[in-house]
């Protein structure tokens, strides 16, 4: 059992082949793959997806860079749409000021909106962080303290005090293929110190390739490189630590088993 906790199947690069991206991933172990919402003009196509594809789960929500074109898109909208039988969590969703392409309390008040329909459907929310660490913990930890919610921080790259507040508030972690790029020291230090019932792995397809694919198209079948780099730094074995992730996400996108 392998695991990809965040890809989108329906980006280019992907969706113009789609049906050979899920064999290959399903050649190399992967049984389960979340595919991830980032607009709303996405979700019927997300969806579809995950209706056609037995192993193929979706999530509905607006990623940070879109929060000034979905002001419309709040949390009575967002539970809606999470109603349905294919869609396992909201997100992705969260802070980005790296690239700031939304206005930073715009993409707060969307943060906060998919944290209260994760709160109400008792759907965990897929959390997207990036140069915002501070901003992030604020509200997670604010928004915990209104009724608790379940969640994962994707394609983690922030500190290790982040990842120990995360831990702290019940969050899960996912490590993505940048764990294996040469430069990637600090994650690779947080990575290994990480509870083994609290990790995911993850692509992020088509980003994100991990070696030995680096500078390709990602897709879902390279989260076996990234789990077998993984294990391999963290000393256990792929078997253990694949069956451990797989399990994971199922444990934390419960409605995968309904």
């Amino acid at each position: 059992m392998l695991a990809d906790s965040h890809c989108h199947l329906n980006y280019k690069g992907l969706v113009e082949d789609q049906q050979a991206v899920l064999e290959r991933a399903r050649a190399r172990g992967v049984t389960a793959m979340l595919n991830i919402a980032t607009r709303e003009s996405e979700w019927d196509d997300v969806l579809g997806t995950a209706e056609r594809e037995r192993d193929v789960w979706a999530t509905v929500g607006i990623h940070p860079h879109e929060a000034d074109k979905h002001a419309h898109v709040d949390t009575a909208k967002l539970v809606e749409r999470a109603a349905h039988p294919r869609v396992v969590g909201l997100g992705e969703s969260g802070l980005d000021y790296y690239y700031e392409h939304s206005d930073r309390e715009r993409q707060r008040a969307s943060f906060r909106a998919h944290i209260a329909a994760a709160r109400e459907t008792q759907l965990p929310i897929v959390v997207h962080t990036r140069d915002a660490e501070e901003d992030t913990a604020t509200i997670l930890r604010e928004e915990m303290g209104k009724g608790a919610y379940l969640g994962v921080i994707h394609c983690f790259t922030a500190s290790g005090a982040f990842a120990d507040i995360a831990l702290d508030l019940g969050f899960m972690i996912s490590i993505s293929g940048i764990v294996t790029f040469k430069n990637a020291r600090d994650l690779q230090e947080t990575a290994t110190r990480l509870p083994l019932d609290r990790l995911l792995v993850e692509t992020d397809a088509p980003f994100l390739a991990p070696v030995p694919h680096r500078g390709k198209t990602g897709e879902p079948a390279f989260v076996a490189d990234t789990a077998a780099f993984l294990a391999a730094l963290r000393g256990e074995s792929v078997e253990d630590l694949t069956q451990a992730t797989a399990n994971n996400f199922h444990r934390l996108f419960a409605k995968t088993l309904q």
